[in-house]
């Protein structure tokens, strides 16, 4: 597995690593801050996380552990008390706290308990859902003559599947009322521009060039993967660029990890081990490495440094990853950052709505 062998350092990232990246998009603290008094940031953070945990302790009641309901008990009142305990001394706990910190504390006392995946359930569904929907959705897509119309599409699509996120209290809550609906979720997204909309200039650079290879890190299962993801990493393909998808090691809310990923795409490939018509002898699926819905890329596996290492584009997919660590990351490559914004605190920071769009687009000349 491949969390137990050495992490090393996104190798794309602008060098030194050390003084040019930091996972952490919103500043949660200044050097003036005091250390021993919680910020505001980090006080809204924390009750952010709070407010995530009777949807996480209700998922976990329900796993195939023994005496799930009393370990998801134990669950809400370790978690919450570690979230209290920041509050008033934000050194503890290995802080002070930041996206990283508080996802990694909320998985450790997940798995300490005995639970391994609390979404599994929910995930199976979406996946099934979502398969069986996926040759309409390419369908769809292929029927638009226009190159520049097709890409707005696949992209609308990535934003739609996005919206698929079990650890944004809200959609949570949404969710498991009335589930979503992928093609009216893409046709509802908040018009343009977005928040960030680089999408135009995009678009110029995709009709003038083709990348070598391009290495996406992924999100969400269900919805996000196979009718947002894939279809766009279809299209590449079809283009003659060698997509790199990259999975988490270990599961984490509903995110999609590297088995699951590697099961998904065999089911969706024909007899001919063809993608809807399209040659998948260029498509590689890598484990991250990660364990978390958010990425700190300067330890990552060393399977994903190598296959990304002549990568010309990284895409950084979803709000933990594309939005609240490494919206400012740099790379020695293009890039582009892409997710939708589901927690208010996000939306504030960027000066957008609750569910707008992030289309960050960088090109290295």
């Amino acid at each position: 597995m491949e969390s137990a062998s050495e992490m090393v350092a996104f190798p794309l990232l602008t060098t030194p690593i050390e003084s040019n990246y930091r996972a952490c998009t919103i500043p949660f603290r200044f050097p003036s801050d005091n250390p021993r008094k919680a910020t505001p940031t980090e006080l809204a953070w924390i009750d952010l996380f709070l407010n995530s945990i009777p949807s996480f302790k209700k998922r976990a009641e329900t796993d195939a552990v023994d005496d799930a309901p009393a370990r998801a008990e134990k669950f809400a009142q370790r978690y919450s008390g570690i979230l209290e305990d920041l509050k008033k001394d934000p050194e503890s706990h290995g802080g002070p706290p930041d996206c990283i910190l508080l996802c990694r504390l909320r998985e450790q006392v997940l798995r300490e308990l005995g639970f391994k995946d609390i979404f599994k359930k929910v995930k199976d569904e979406e996946n099934a859902k979502a398969i069986s929907l996926f040759e309409n959705v390419v369908d769809l897509s292929d029927a638009i003559e226009d190159e520049g119309k097709r890409l707005e599409n696949l992209v609308r699509g990535i934003f739609a599947g996005n919206i698929f996120d079990l650890g944004s209290a809200q959609l949570a809550e949404v969710f498991s009322k009335d589930g979503m609906s992928f093609l009216a979720s893409c046709q509802n997204l908040v018009p343009r521009p977005w928040v960030i909309d680089d999408l135009d200039a995009f678009k110029l650079k995709w009709s003038k060039k083709s990348w070598k290879k391009a290495v996406i890190f992924v999100d969400n299962s269900g919805a996000d993967i196979i009718l947002g993801i894939l279809p766009f990493a279809r299209e590449l393909l079809r283009r003659g660029t060698q997509v790199v998808l990259a999975a988490n090691d270990l599961p984490s809310i509903n995110d999609i990890t590297y088995p699951e990923l590697i099961e998904i795409i065999s089911k969706l490939k024909d007899n001919e081990g063809k993608l809807k018509g399209v040659d998948t002898s260029n498509l590689f699926i890598a484990n991250s490495g990660n364990d978390m819905p958010v990425i700190d890329l300067s330890s990552v596996s060393q399977e994903i440094a190598y296959l990304a290492s002549d990568a010309d584009l990284v895409i950084m997919e979803g709000m933990g990853r594309g939005i609240e660590t490494n919206l400012y990351a740099q790379f020695k490559c293009d890039s582009l950052k892409i997710g939708m914004v589901k927690h208010p605190e996000v939306a504030q920071f960027l000066g957008g709505r609750l569910y707008d769009c992030v289309f960050k687009y960088n090109e290295v000349l």
